[in-house]
């Protein structure tokens, strides 16, 4: 991306991830660790190393914290061509920031739900970082199908994946880290590869035309 669309994205993220926002170069970091350390102690998210799914959030949290206030010496390969803003990360990860999100939320639910059984959404809805992280770095590497046999746990949810846009096809992904289409068999539709598409086609990303290849693969056995 150019500097603005960079910078253009980066407010979209703030504004769109609200309450759940995360550091891009915190948070790519953090995702180059798990393909580099994959179900290993050196997983920032692995099931393999905690009891049940909060403890590994709860230590997923942690070391992105580490990661994004410099606490946490981190390999030269984990921070090449990053976006970085520190300041909207520093205001994004704040406190204030956060509560004021969160009071957003509470008075969009008081002003426009019509019954108190939506109010059951409002814990997801202001976590819903941690609660998407949680589906995919915890049940796609325990449930699921494999497409590709491979030296890991990651799984392909076809269920939830409506919800996921793209990303419970984890098995595929860890195949395929730099594909921009997560979906590999027919049945995978990856609903955010037409948008990223679309995104070339205006110019406001690029990447090599490999990228974006989905070959059908037969499906492994277990």
């Amino acid at each position: 991306m150019s500097r603005f669309w960079e910078r253009f994205f980066f407010v979209f993220s703030y504004i769109t991830q609200g309450s759940s926002y995360m550091s891009p170069r915190a948070y790519a970091i953090m995702h180059r660790m798990h393909h580099a350390y994959t179900d290993t102690e050196r997983d920032p998210h692995s099931p393999n190393f905690s009891s049940n799914i909060f403890a590994m959030m709860w230590r997923t949290r942690n070391i992105y914290l580490d990661i994004d206030r410099r606490r946490m010496q981190v390999e030269e390969r984990f921070t090449k061509n990053l976006p970085n803003w520190e300041r909207l990360d520093r205001w994004g990860n704040a406190p204030l920031s956060r509560v004021l999100w969160v009071a957003a939320y509470i008075a969009f639910f008081l002003l426009f739900a019509n019954s108190l059984w939506w109010f059951l959404l409002l814990p997801i809805v202001i976590t819903m970082g941690a609660f998407h992280g949680a589906v995919v770095n915890w049940f796609a590497h325990k449930y699921g199908y494999i497409n590709f046999r491979l030296k890991n746990t990651s799984r392909n949810l076809l269920v939830v994946d409506v919800l996921m846009l793209g990303e419970s096809y984890h098995n595929n992904h860890h195949k395929h880290p730099s594909s921009a289409n997560f979906g590999r068999r027919w049945h995978e539709i990856d609903p955010v590869y037409p948008i990223v598409l679309l995104l070339k086609w205006l110019r406001v990303i690029n990447f090599p035309r490999a990228n974006t290849l989905a070959p059908e693969v037969r499906p492994a056995t277990h």
